[in-house]
């Protein structure tokens, strides 16, 4: 009888411990932890506006380069929200100097110019301060 109760016992505290570990509550996201979002998310689509313009700022290429695809993209509520983003950005036709919005540009098309990056960054946005702070911003062909 002592041994059933135990293994019992040992039973569900490992259930519990690889919902701990997988982030789960009742199939939901712990609280605190991030957890999957649309790509049609307002907010996804802001900080991944930004980021983009970022990228631009900092890059040395004479084009403009703009989102292709978001292929991760999670949200996690801490003192403020922060966005944890995987995306394509690749070079358009548009030059820098000719200062096009990027919704007019169109990609490049395959050959010598078409460039794609694969960027992973993390952005913490706190509203009620009005800030927003890029806190991981890593992109490589």
């Amino acid at each position: 009888m002592m041994g059933l109760k135990k293994l019992l016992l040992v039973s569900l505290l490992a259930v519990l411990e690889a919902r701990v570990a997988a982030g789960s509550h009742h199939g939901r996201s712990m609280p605190g932890s991030p957890y999957n979002i649309s790509r049609n998310d307002r907010g996804l689509q802001q900080v991944v506006l930004a980021a983009t313009y970022s990228f631009n700022n900092q890059s040395n290429d004479a084009f403009l380069f703009k989102p292709a695809a978001v292929h991760k993209a999670q949200r996690q509520v801490v003192k403020g929200v922060r966005y944890i983003v995987d995306l394509e950005i690749s070079r358009t036709v548009c030059r820098k100097r000719d200062n096009n919005t990027l919704s007019d540009c169109d990609f490049q098309p395959e050959g010598h110019l078409h460039q794609t990056f694969q960027c992973h960054f993390e952005v913490w946005m706190i509203p009620w301060k009005n800030e927003t702070k890029t806190l991981v911003f890593l992109c490589k062909p």
